[in-house]
């Protein structure tokens, strides 16, 4: 009996780390064989945007976000922004991310960090691209910034405004989130023993608003944790949304590659313009 052919999308990989540096190509093809089709980088800094579109520009099926993580928020300028706009003109730049807050570590002062994401989201509503959003322990200040903003979007951008990356709140905030037009991302932490409560939350979730990310080269899921992580293991999120849901495998796959494609206004992988 032949293996189901998947179609899985990982939504977060930061294969732009120096982490890949050695074994990248291998690393592509490890997720080619397990079904996965397309995938997105994200930019955590000026840098880092570069290499993501660079990537993205070099291997099919990739593509990239620019923008800077809430740990890097004071390397943010007016030079910085100008430079991630420009980036934008790449076809291969589908959002605006990684951006957010993170009120856990603390790295960037917490209001510099809520100046900055208010001002990549001007940028994204600018340039007319959705938000990959980083929250951690900051998701009530994430959404007092995010829902507002949002509403004013134009029509064509207001149903897919962006994705709660490493989704870890409650159904009621994710409600919102999704009555804004907000995604969420659910990686390796669902497979974890110790989460049910994420399984729980996850699983009266809409299906139409799910999306695979693996946070490569973070979150491994079970059973390869302390490993480093990568885009081939996005199956085994998938498999346990699978059962969650009590839906096929192959299903689970096309429907959170679909949310991707609606989201992120890409075809089947296809980078021509003339076809989205």
């Amino acid at each position: 009996m032949n293996a189901p052919v998947l179609d899985l999308t990982d939504t977060h990989c930061h294969l732009d780390l120096s982490t890949f540096d050695a074994d990248l190509t291998n690393v592509l093809e490890r997720a080619a064989k397990n079904g996965v089709k397309r995938i997105l980088i994200p930019g955590i800094n000026l840098d880092s945007s570069r290499k993501a579109v660079q990537l993205a520009e070099e291997h099919p099926g990739v593509y990239a976000a620019v923008g800077v993580h809430p740990h890097r928020s004071s390397s943010w300028n007016d030079a910085v922004a100008q430079e991630l706009r420009a980036l934008t003109q790449s076809p291969s730049v589908r959002a605006i991310g990684e951006i957010g807050l993170d009120f856990y570590r603390n790295l960037s002062p917490q209001d510099v960090q809520r100046r900055v994401f208010q001002a990549q989201l001007a940028l994204a509503a600018e340039v007319g691209l959705p938000v990959v959003v980083h929250s951690r322990q900051a998701l009530t200040e994430v959404l007092a910034d995010l829902l507002p903003w949002a509403e004013q979007l134009p029509k064509t951008l207001r149903t897919r405004a962006g994705v709660l990356h490493a989704y870890s709140g409650d159904l009621e905030a994710a409600s919102r989130a999704f009555a804004g037009g907000f995604y969420v991302g659910i990686g390796g932490p669902l497979t974890y023993r110790k989460a049910q409560d994420l399984r729980d939350i996850t699983a009266r979730m809409p299906t139409d608003r799910l999306l695979l990310e693996t946070d490569a080269p973070y979150l491994t899921p079970h059973p390869y944790r302390h490993q480093r992580n990568e885009p081939a293991h996005v199956r085994l999120v998938a498999q346990e949304l699978s059962k969650l849901f009590g839906i096929e495998e192959t299903a689970i796959a096309q429907i959170t590659s679909q949310n991707a494609a609606n989201l992120f206004g890409w075809n089947n992988g296809s980078k021509s313009n003339h076809i989205l």
